[in-house]
């Protein structure tokens, strides 16, 4: 990927955790914000060969308002200056998390079955990131900043009228990215993530995009293998270095 066309990407991405605060430094994007949303209080570079040079101003721009700094680094050969001033600087990487890109129109046509599309988020929806399995205090947060996402759609799916998998798509100037993709423990296997993947395509396609972006845990598996079957491929890894 050319770099324009990787910091049209990371902006976009950024943009759909809608922070309430950002800077630009030297090349960086840095949402200055809290919470349990990494991208969304995390420093990121807008190309894949800047240097360490900025790391000190981006890294007081947390601290002056009462954040822990906090970086989102691609494992890719032109960082790999940058993964060594950190290091340096006493950050370690933690969560690795697979970048993937698609095709929104092979997405459109990956699921025969049916999801609903929200223009707003119901209390139902809500309630599956609060669900068994999920880590309540994060599970909250995300609807809140899901929520305000803008312009972004919300996907609904279950047996029924019942709400048992959700997903937040949001169309950022070049990118529609697919977020917050959670299934409740007692209804995987029954397609219904795969149905909101394929209702999300539909509805980027109508709106006349034609690539879409998600990122999934590396240790996700199960994730990565159904984001596989919808056409995604890895573009890169990255992981998030914070300080202990």
């Amino acid at each position: 990927m050319e770099a324009g066309e990787i910091e049209a990407l990371e902006r976009d991405v950024v943009a759909a955790v809608a922070p309430p605060e950002m800077v630009e430094i030297e090349g960086w994007l840095a949402p200055l914000a809290a919470g349990t949303i990494g991208r969304a209080k995390s420093a990121v570079p807008l190309a894949h060969d800047v240097d360490a040079g900025a790391l000190e101003e981006i890294e007081a721009a947390f601290v002056s308002r009462g954040l822990a700094p906090g970086f989102r680094i691609a494992e890719t050969p032109g960082l790999a200056p940058v993964r060594e001033a950190l290091a340096a600087r006493g950050f370690t990487p933690r969560q690795p998390t697979v970048f993937k890109t698609g095709a929104v129109a092979q997405l459109a046509a990956f699921s025969g079955t049916s999801a609903r599309l929200l223009t707003a988020p119901d209390e139902a929806w809500g309630a599956v990131f609060l669900g068994e399995g999920f880590d309540p205090v994060d599970g909250a947060h995300r609807v809140e900043v899901l929520t305000r996402s803008p312009a972004a759609i919300y996907g609904a799916a279950g047996e029924g009228e019942a709400i048992q998998a959700v997903g937040v798509m949001s169309f950022g100037a070049r990118w529609a990215g697919i977020h917050g993709m959670r299934t409740a423990r007692a209804h995987r296997g029954k397609g219904h993530a795969s149905a909101i993947l394929a209702a999300f395509g539909r509805e980027a396609a109508a709106r006349g995009y034609d690539r879409v972006c998600l990122q999934v845990e590396a240790p996700n598996e199960t994730a990565r293998s159904i984001y596989r079957r919808a056409g995604f491929r890895e573009i890169w890894t990255y992981r998030y270095w914070r300080r202990d």
